[in-house]
């Protein structure tokens, strides 16, 4: 390429240089001021995406997992709380296990389990974590896989939990500042939408 020859990067199925060996090669050419382009193809992340019926308006790729324990763990941990649709890249050998590790720190989530994209084996399955794990760990996997992992939903009523918390925090800083509690409630209620009544008997019976 430096002596002034072209060359073409190409795979037998979905995107060069996403999650490919080809990233390496890209970097080196930019690396060197070497011009690349790409015509547009098939990648697997969105293949698998379309085909999920989950969410896809906003959604992070995650790739493949470290085989560290470390650092995989950090990796799931730090993915406990993401609300976007959530997508990885598993080889058949591991997949079992990235289901298991992926259940123990997601729990149980949507999952669309898609393998061998663009190829004469092409399958997806709508199931769940939990469903597709017990299953791997008992039928060895085949093909290579895409798994489109639903994203944190808080749990119902989780969110007028909080509004309470944050109108009970707001009428107790009122009462600080020398507001009455009914006053206090009344204006936190205002605030937050939350029952006057019940940020009232709080605050009483923090009193109390």
């Amino acid at each position: 390429l430096l002596g002034g020859q072209s060359a073409a990067l190409v795979t037998d199925a979905g995107m060069p240089a996403i999650s490919d060996p080809g990233e390496g090669l890209v970097r080196l050419c930019r690396d060197a001021g070497i011009p690349v382009a790409a015509v547009p193809g098939p990648a697997a992340l969105t293949t698998a995406l379309a085909l999920s019926g989950m969410s896809a308006g906003r959604f992070c790729f995650e790739g493949f997992l470290s085989v560290g324990h470390k650092e995989r763990a950090a990796h799931l941990a730090a993915l406990a709380a993401e609300p976007r649709t959530m997508i990885f890249y598993e080889a058949p050998h591991k997949l079992a296990a990235t289901l298991a590790d992926l259940l123990s720190a997601l729990g149980d989530r949507p999952l669309a389990l898609a393998r061998e994209l663009t190829k004469v084996h092409e399958e997806v399955i709508i199931t769940t974590l939990a469903a597709a794990a017990e299953k791997a760990a008992e039928t060895p996997p085949r093909g290579e896989y895409v798994l489109v992992v639903g994203g944190y939903q808080k749990p119902a009523g989780a969110d007028r939990e909080e509004a309470f918390a944050e109108g009970l925090t707001l009428a107790r800083r009122l009462v600080e500042q020398g507001t009455p509690p009914s006053a206090a409630a009344r204006e936190a209620a205002r605030v937050t939408g939350c029952q006057k009544n019940a940020l009232y008997a709080a605050l009483l019976q923090r009193n109390d």
